[in-house]
């Protein structure tokens, strides 16, 4: 039985990559391993394009260079990780999907969404997630977490705070318009409520798993 394909989106600093790992700590509660991943990146030609896309020393990237470098991380993403991942049966978290890129380079960046869609039929067809979890929380509270850290900024993380929230909008959009499939859970709660209301969600969707 295919397995289930499970993101996690929202703007830096909201706590995806804590939740993903206690997500997958839950499910192996549950007697499931999961494989946990990572947009852009999962493949080592991926992580390369994450590295140009990311990291200020390459130099400026313009909207549809960036554009252009996701979908190729994830054409390499999908079909050599996550698509196999799921024929097996196992279940994959992944930090980010195209979602992340209708907000980020579509509401962030003003790219034609046409374009992002007809990328996204090329670079992944016939495969969405099963289940998203939109953290969400304002753009100003998830930028002085991410300045918190004390670890400095990639070059999207060195955004103003503007195009976060253009980027925050972007993803309530997405969960508007696509409610069967979109949760957005409140980030400003503490983490342990947060990853309640993920083990929630992933108890309905092991309930609901027809095997």
């Amino acid at each position: 039985m295919r397995g289930r394909f499970i993101t996690f989106e929202g703007v830096e600093g909201v706590g995806k990559s804590t939740q993903i790992a206690h997500a997958a700590q839950y499910l192996l509660g549950r007697g499931i391993l999961p494989l946990v991943t990572r947009e852009p990146g999962g493949t080592p030609l991926a992580e390369k394009l994450r590295a140009l896309v990311l990291e200020p020393q390459h130099g400026p990237v313009g909207p549809t260079e960036e554009l252009l470098i996701m979908f190729a991380a994830r054409a390499s993403h999908v079909a050599a990780v996550i698509r196999p991942a799921l024929r097996r049966g196992r279940w994959v978290l992944c930090d980010r999907f195209t979602d992340a890129t209708e907000a980020y380079q579509g509401g962030g960046r003003g790219v034609n969404p046409v374009w992002i869609r007809q990328l996204a039929r090329i670079a992944h067809p016939r495969l969405m997630p099963d289940l998203t979890f939109i953290f969400d929380a304002p753009a100003a509270v998830a930028s002085a977490r991410v300045s918190g850290r004390g670890t400095g900024h990639d070059r999207i993380e060195a955004e103003e705070t503007e195009f976060f929230e253009r980027v925050r909008r972007a993803y309530l959009a997405i969960a508007a318009r696509e409610p069967g499939r979109v949760r957005v859970v409140d980030a400003t709660q503490p983490e342990v409520a947060v990853a309640d209301v993920v083990a929630q969600a992933l108890e309905a969707a092991l309930r609901n798993r027809g095997d």
